[in-house]
């Protein structure tokens, strides 16, 4: 029996990451993606092209806005005029969802371009749950958490991270968002078991699914180590945990994410149909391979 997803005004159908360069193709055709998120620091600007453009997207599309840095993870408060900048981008645009990452980008006024890990403990889970709290009683709304992709593990950590994420939820009353390939590349690098961390996954919370491609390595050791690079198709093993989730769950928005390489339109618009397959119960490759795309 499917859990019951947790409340979005998303769609549960394919999504994509909205690229300036798709603009007039997408409106020539959408294909299968009938909804679009975008990354807010992109969009905190007073006009030009990129609001012009948004504004053309949000009047078609329900939007997403997925931000990369309020650091809710971090020792520091989130930044007020960060926060501020954010609160007068969703009043304008009124998105169908906000989400953040677990993780953190700064402290003490120092910023990283990157998302750092944090250890899993009551400690940490309590300073995120007031973070997430005050998020959301700045914009007036609910967000979404990410689990986030990992290449190593703290010693500290004394909970698992379905457990931790419960844990912020249930205290915040936030959503999450599952990211199946940060929790792919998360469990290979770390020597677990992907299909135990999909089954351990509080589905119930989960507001929105996230897929992306990540990239083969291998450390000093020769051991695998996958790099979440979000610039090649979806892999196959991530196209089953998908399924495995959405059989137990039932359909969700799942967005396709591509931000490095980005190709044409046509691609991301096969990869979304692949995602539509699965949401439909039918195989990935059952959409057929697109432009380019390996099925």
């Amino acid at each position: 029996m499917p859990d019951s997803a947790f409340p979005t005004r998303l769609p549960p159908v394919p999504g994509a990451g909205f690229k300036p360069q798709h603009f007039a193709a997408i409106l020539a055709d959408p294909g299968a993606v009938g909804w679009f998120e975008i990354h807010a620091e992109n969009y905190m600007g007073d006009g030009g092209r990129p609001i012009a453009q948004l504004r053309e997207i949000a009047g078609r599309f329900p939007v997403s806005v997925h931000g990369v840095g309020l650091s809710i993870g971090g020792e520091d408060r989130p930044d007020r005029g960060h926060l501020a900048r954010l609160r007068r981008l969703i009043d304008w645009l009124e998105p169908a969802s906000f989400s953040e990452h677990l993780a953190w980008s700064g402290h003490g006024g120092a910023w990283f371009n990157d998302l750092l890990p944090l250890p899993y403990t009551a400690a940490t889970l309590a300073r995120v749950a007031d973070h997430i709290d005050e998020v959301q009683d700045c914009l007036g709304r609910t967000m979404l958490l990410e689990n986030p992709s990992s290449y190593l593990a703290f010693a500290e950590t004394d909970l698992a991270e379905a457990e931790f994420l419960d844990g912020i939820a249930r205290r915040t009353g936030c959503g999450l968002l599952l990211d199946v390939n940060n929790l792919y590349v998360s469990a290979v690098n770390q020597g677990t078991d992907p299909v135990a961390l999909i089954d351990a996954f509080p589905l119930h919370r989960v507001g929105e699914i996230h897929l992306g491609g990540h990239d083969p390595d291998s450390d000093e050791h020769g051991a695998p180590l996958l790099i979440d690079s979000h610039g090649r198709p979806v892999a196959d093993p991530v196209w089953a945990l998908l399924a495995r989730a959405i059989a137990r769950g039932g359909p969700r928005p799942v967005l396709i994410e591509w931000d490095n390489d980005v190709p044409d339109w046509p691609v991301l618009a096969a990869e979304a149909a692949r995602a539509g397959a699965v949401l439909e119960g039918r195989s990935p490759a059952a959409a057929g391979a697109g432009a380019g795309v390996p099925a």
